[in-house]
């Protein structure tokens, strides 16, 4: 059995948002219920989402990303010198049917010192550690969620003349974080980055190149930020970090197998799991995955959080097989590609979907590799 995650059945993080949390948040920010009010809303349900995961049998389990609109946005707005814009610009996400669905994300930038004035999941990890007697995760942004979106001219100039500074700003500021969370008993870490999938997109990678950066110097950097931010994590917390092509109703953006970063990726990033998408084409194949070293764990994200259908059986069995051509099988454990609600506004299922996805999850990680 692997006492340490990630775990053989694990999860990427985020969960369907209930009616009644949907609703109250909406409330909130209509200014018609205080803070207070939200809060134990969102307690009441962390609460069952818990229960709920315990009950499916995952051993990593998470406050479903609850007290969050965004994935990264809601972390990152909390670092002082960082400001939030919204309508800047339309994102294009596609659906595997062809259409495509329009949506306007919050855009950050660096307006100041980027400084960490108090902790960020703090209260929020000991209410989630205070409710369940199994390994607990928080999920955090990647330090590259600053800077890969908008880049240099994200950043001022004024405050920032040489990146390097901001680099150094940045992760100073992410080891606070994670030495506060430490003292609180956390254990298990992810980051999550969807820049290091981007850069397998040949599009993502031509556009980048055409402003001025270097996609396999960016792959390097982020492998170096988040190097930087957990180096002084306790030994006994492991940390992982999930990559992701796009997640929002179902619809995705980006596309291309993972060998333009998996070589700097798994031998340059010195972390201890990767949890990586893997649910169709637009992945690529296995092939990549011969460049983990040893001691480092792939998360097999073949199973898919954006669509209601329930993978048989067989065809993960199978899909775990071909990995096992490239990476050994005791190296590997099973997973969604992606949340289920990378964003409050979730994926095209219900909950009870989502749940039967789970427990298929927990089921052929037990057949697979024997743990109850």
């Amino acid at each position: 059995m692997v006492d340490r995650p990630p775990f053989r059945a694990d999860h990427v993080g985020s969960y369907l948002r209930p009616q009644r949390l949907a609703v109250a948040r909406e409330a909130f920010f209509a200014g018609k219920i205080e803070p207070e009010a939200l809060r134990a809303v969102e307690d009441e349900c962390i609460v069952e989402v818990v229960r709920a995961q315990e009950n499916v049998g995952l051993r990593g389990i998470t406050d479903g990303e609850f007290r969050r609109t965004y994935f990264h946005v809601d972390f990152l707005e909390k670092l002082a010198g960082v400001s939030v814009s919204y309508g800047e610009f339309v994102a294009k996400f596609r659906k595997d049917d062809g259409s495509e669905v329009g949506f306007k994300p919050p855009t950050m930038h660096v307006e100041g010192l980027v400084r960490h004035t108090k902790p960020i999941q703090g209260a929020d990890f000991d209410f989630l550690k205070s409710q369940t007697k199994q390994t607990p995760k928080v999920c955090i942004p990647a330090p590259s969620m600053l800077h890969f979106r908008g880049g240099r001219q994200a950043i001022s100039k004024a405050i920032y003349p040489d990146l390097e500074s901001f680099y150094d700003d940045l992760t100073a500021a992410y080891r606070a974080e994670i030495a506060d969370l430490a003292a609180r008993g956390c254990r298990y870490l992810q980051f999550d980055d969807t820049n290091l999938a981007y850069l397998c997109d040949p599009a993502i990678r031509e556009s980048t190149k055409a402003r001025g950066d270097d996609p396999d110097d960016l792959t390097r950097l982020y492998c170096r930020l988040i190097n930087d931010s957990i180096r002084d994590r306790p030994k006994d917390m492991t940390v992982s970090v999930h990559l992701c092509r796009g997640n929002f109703k179902s619809a995705w953006v980006a596309q291309g197998g993972y060998e333009p970063v998996a070589e700097i990726l798994l031998n340059e990033m010195a972390i201890d799991g990767f949890f990586l998408e893997y649910d169709d084409e637009r992945s690529g194949d296995f092939a990549p995955l011969r460049f983990t070293p040893k001691g480092k764990m792939i998360v097999l994200g073949i199973m898919s959080s954006k669509s209601a259908a329930v993978e048989s059986k067989d065809a993960l069995k199978k899909r775990i097989d071909e990995a096992a051509r490239y990476v050994p099988l005791e190296q590997c454990c099973l997973s969604h590609q992606c949340g289920f609600s990378s964003t409050s506004h979730g994926n095209d299922l219900t909950e009870a979907d989502e749940w039967k996805k789970l427990a298929r999850t927990v089921e052929v990680a037990r057949e697979v590799w024997g743990e109850a």
